[in-house]
């Protein structure tokens, strides 16, 4: 089957997956059902990025945990 451009323009603009703690990306890594899994995809000049998930929820541990600390430190490491 031959995929339309739309949904090859949405592929490639693909940024972030529900994953297990190994990467795999499986239907139970998916804590909201979203299609393919995707967590964030970026607009067609890739310099804007709309996510699911909410990090900033989670960088304190009085709040909710610190788990989000990782994104924005992988974030700050890779743009360097």
């Amino acid at each position: 089957r031959k995929e339309s451009s739309a949904a090859s323009d949405v592929y490639k603009r693909q940024a972030l997956f529900y994953s297990d703690e190994n990467g795999n990306v499986n239907e139970q890594s998916n804590p909201n059902g979203s299609l393919q899994n995707i967590a964030g995809i970026f607009n067609k000049q890739k310099n804007v990025i709309g996510m699911m998930p909410h990090p900033e929820r989670m960088i304190d541990p009085a709040l909710s945990g610190e788990d989000g600390s990782i994104f924005f430190e992988n974030l700050i490491n890779n743009l360097k």
